[in-house]
């Protein structure tokens, strides 16, 4: 992984504004596809690497802030919507969902779980810099033909709640997730079974849920299944 230089941002010219990206993706001709097209397309000079959230999120800790994070939604290390959650609370960088699940629901539920924007795999290059030019003006990007229309409510707001945590807070409601005591997180983390206690708690208020079954279903509300399962 490389250092990231940065640069002022500039509002009008996304070229400016962009020099610097980590790009979050786990398939390596795509990965080296997408560097190629953000460089010849916006102009961003310095690009970093990850292949699953744990990297990206080792990248952002040890590194300043990329200019922007362009993120595939499906990594082996997360599940639904997590990955995207966990970095936009991990770093100030606008984040670029680059994803081939480019379904209505999916891309509402980015966009109100903190995503900048959301681009279909495989897009033209002019969709790319279509959606730079957007997210330089802070104006979120969604792709053409997207139906407002149909958004699936539940999803948007468990998406938007669940975007309320912060990182460390993610990382315990995904090992909740999978059915972990707070003694099991504390060991896993490496923190005292106290602070998950905290952590839980702060959860669950952010949450506005009672009960850790409560902040499960939630989180369950933005797996990928859930948001498919009316599709026909």
């Amino acid at each position: 992984m490389s250092h990231l230089p940065t640069r002022p941002r500039d509002p009008q010219n996304a070229a400016v504004r962009f020099v610097s990206a980590l790009i979050v993706e786990d398939h390596p001709l795509f990965c080296d596809a997408l560097a190629m097209t953000l460089r010849a397309t916006v102009g961003i000079s310095s690009i970093a690497t990850a292949s699953s959230l744990e990297a990206a999120t080792v990248e952002i800790t040890e590194n300043p802030a990329p200019d922007v994070v362009v993120l595939d939604l499906n990594l082996p290390d997360v599940q639904g919507l997590d990955g995207l959650v966990r970095l936009h609370t991990a770093t100030p960088a606008p984040i670029l969902v680059v994803s081939s699940m480019a379904d209505n629901r999916i891309i509402s539920a980015a966009i109100h779980a903190g995503a900048a924007g959301f681009v279909p795999k495989h897009s033209q290059r002019e969709i790319y810099a279509s959606a730079f030019e957007a997210i330089a003006r802070d104006i979120p990007f969604v792709p053409p033909g997207y139906d407002l229309l149909q958004q699936d409510t539940d999803v948007n707001d468990a998406a938007s709640r669940l975007s309320k945590l912060t990182n460390q807070q993610g990382r315990i409601l995904q090992l909740i997730c999978e059915g972990k005591l707070n003694k099991q997180i504390a060991y896993d983390l490496s923190i005292a079974e106290t602070t998950v206690k905290a952590h839980v708690t702060a959860i669950m208020r952010k949450l506005g849920v009672q009960s850790r079954t409560q902040a499960v279903l939630i989180a369950k509300e933005t797996s990928f299944a859930n948001v498919l399962q009316d599709l026909g």
